[in-house]
């Protein structure tokens, strides 16, 4: 019989380099073993809304998740069952109605925003991760982001950063840093940090292995 799966918790605000953090500790191990699940995927669906009404999303608020999902799905994960990953619609600002199987493997990466909002996502984290980079760095990512990404202009992106999504980190995210066990500064540009949780995880899976 295997061994529970070690889930590692990667947050911190947007455009922290949060998602390099995660994809780089992962390429760091064969892909039969490890998997990356994004908070993202788990926006609530919102298909029962009017196209106005969605548009009016705070996606920074702890109420835009659907956390029970998520958690749902993490513990089949934990429990060796296959989940059926959301995939969500930033056009429509809704769920699509597609899906992607995601099979168990032996070590699971969570990252989002809010993961260490959550008492219960806490609770069943093994590791806790919070990236910590300077505001100006995280603006700019995001503009980049989300006028390449996302067909956003300039100025959208800007007056929703100083209306909504600063003052939703400052609230809810940055608090969250108090329950990390290990704070990045940097993001993806920090490898030794990056190199130090691949060899912790290393040495989980090893001793799990033993035992």
């Amino acid at each position: 019989m295997k061994s529970k799966p070690i889930i590692i918790g990667v947050a911190g605000g947007t455009g922290s380099g949060k998602t390099t953090v995660a994809k780089e500790i992962s390429c760091q191990f064969n892909e039969k073993s490890i998997v990356l699940i994004e908070q993202d995927a788990y926006y609530k669906d919102q298909s029962h809304l009017d196209f106005n009404d969605r548009l009016q999303t705070n996606y920074d608020h702890p109420l835009a998740f659907d956390n029970d999902l998520l958690l749902e799905h993490l513990l089949k994960l934990v429990n060796r069952e296959s989940v059926d990953k959301p995939v969500y619609d930033y056009a429509k600002h809704t769920r699509s109605n597609e899906t992607i199987k995601i099979e168990p493997k032996d070590v699971i990466i969570l990252e989002g925003i809010l993961i260490l909002e959550d008492e219960r996502l806490r609770d069943i984290m093994d590791i806790k991760l919070f990236v910590d980079t300077d505001a100006d760095l995280r603006i700019m990512r995001r503009l980049v982001r989300d006028i390449n990404e996302r067909g956003r202009t300039i100025e959208s992106v800007i007056d929703q950063y100083t209306g909504v999504v600063r003052p939703m980190h400052l609230q809810f995210i940055e608090p969250t840093k108090r329950y990390a066990d290990i704070i990045v500064p940097e993001g993806g540009q920090n490898r030794v940090a990056i190199d130090l949780m691949a060899t912790k995880i290393r040495a989980i899976i090893e001793e799990k292995v033993i035992l």
